[in-house]
């Protein structure tokens, strides 16, 4: 499958979400992804033909666990809040594009604290 057919694949999933307020397309890493007001909350991986979605580190942990997901570790190092979805749950992509939007609704609302350097 070519780059470009694989991540129609990502945007047609995408799709229904791209009709919520503040949801953009953009790109992270060079992948195809999605944005809610600049934070980035799911993307795609055109390598495995995966889900990439941001979720909290509990469910993230949970997934795994479970075998649902891989960790998403582009350059070795996993990302605690990220998780890959892989083809064979593709069923499930709807309800974790929607977890992941949930998620990010989330975190807009929550007010930053910021670290002292």
């Amino acid at each position: 499958m070519s780059p470009s057919a694989a991540d129609d694949e990502f945007w047609e999933a995408a799709v229904p979400l791209l009709d919520r307020p503040g949801v953009t397309r953009s790109t992270m890493m060079g992948y195809p992804c999605l944005r809610l007001h600049g934070d980035f909350f799911a993307s795609w991986d055109p390598y495995l033909h995966a889900l990439v979605v941001k979720l909290d580190r509990q469910t993230v942990t949970a997934l795994v666990a479970d075998g649902l997901g891989e960790p998403f570790a582009p350059s070795g190092r996993a990302f605690r809040e990220w998780i890959s979805i892989p083809p064979s749950e593709r069923e499930s992509w709807p309800e974790r594009l929607d977890a992941a939007f949930d998620c990010a609704v989330e975190r807009a609302a929550t007010p930053r604290v910021k670290r002292a350097r």
